[in-house]
């Protein structure tokens, strides 16, 4: 059912994240197929896989914390085994009025991700308040498939979403999302080079409070590129347009955080190499930066360091 549209101010930038740290890394055979980003390790890397990504995960959470950003750490279960849990803004997301969307995975070794106490975790141990929640994970029993703030990459303030179509984003469900959340759509189809749709649009794109970088050259037709660039010039954002080849970098999986000294940008250094220092001057006149090193997430994973965050937009308990 829709509700009336939210008449506060969403801010761009949340000032907290929740992240989900590992219990079963590794190379998920399921999503290999829809993700050109993932490479299967080599089998003495598979035995490592774990022991890297934590070291690489908390290394992401310590440098996110020490710049002034509310960082929640959930556990992940041991049982079932979930190689890809430490990537929850593709199951989750969070809203500024107090709501939490649940999503329609495409893979079924992803579904066993979405946990109820983790939600719980939000809400005791982070001091948040959920009001409601909005549940697409009935989308499964049709094949169509919305997996979070990867399909849909958000500009909040000024209720537009971006989605780029794959087997991963689908146009109906983005339509039942932007009815129940009242977003305005944008929608094009990316290709990775190779012949496939981007897998996720947060591999395309991010928008920060003034600033967006986007990856012209994957948006196929001239007409989609046109829109997505005037559309986000209208709503005042600089734009830093990256290449394919800084794309598969993961140029564009980065983040703006509000954190306590003033705005930053998350992101790894695989992605921050990438960039000219014109493209980086351009992000640094905007917020400061993290670069933080995970190349064993990126490669086996296929995800970088904003699939990592489920920014946390939700109102603080009184």
């Amino acid at each position: 059912m829709a509700v009336p549209p939210y008449s506060g101010q969403e801010p761009q930038s949340a000032r907290a994240v929740l992240m989900v740290r590992p219990a079963s890394f590794g190379f998920n055979q399921q999503t290999a197929a829809s993700n050109a980003f993932q490479r299967p390790p080599a089998s003495s890397e598979a035995a490592e896989a774990q022991e890297l990504a934590l070291a690489e995960f908390d290394g992401l959470a310590q440098a996110l914390q020490r710049a002034g950003v509310e960082v929640l750490i959930a556990p992940d279960t041991p049982r079932p085994a979930k190689p890809d849990a430490l990537f929850p803004n593709n199951w989750v997301s969070f809203h500024f009025d107090g709501t939490v969307a649940l999503y329609p995975m495409l893979a079924p070794n992803r579904r066993c991700e979405r946990r109820e106490d983790l939600l719980d975790h939000v809400v005791r141990e982070g001091g948040f308040r959920i009001v409601r929640t909005i549940d697409l994970t009935h989308r499964e029993t049709e094949g169509k498939f919305l997996e979070g703030t990867g399909s849909v990459v958000l500009d909040r303030a000024h209720r537009v979403a971006y989605a780029s179509l794959s087997p991963r984003t689908d146009l109906d469900v983005l339509g039942e999302f932007a009815q129940l959340l009242d977003y305005e759509l944008v929608t094009f189809e990316a290709g990775d080079g190779g012949g496939l749709p981007v897998y996720h649009t947060n591999v395309v794109m991010a928008i920060g409070c003034r600033f967006a970088v986007v990856c012209g050259e994957s948006i196929a037709q001239p007409a989609h590129r046109a829109a997505v660039f005037d559309k986000l010039r209208a709503a005042g954002h600089d734009i830093v347009d990256i290449s394919r080849r800084q794309m598969q970098e993961f140029a564009g999986n980065t983040l703006e955080l509000a954190a306590a000294g003033g705005p930053v940008i998350a992101l790894s250094t695989t992605a921050w190499n990438s960039l000219e220092p014109a493209q980086r001057r351009i992000l640094e006149s905007h917020a400061g930066v993290i670069p933080v090193a995970i190349p064993t997430i990126e490669r086996i994973g296929g995800g970088g360091v904003r699939c990592m965050l489920a920014e946390l937009h939700l109102p603080k308990r009184q």
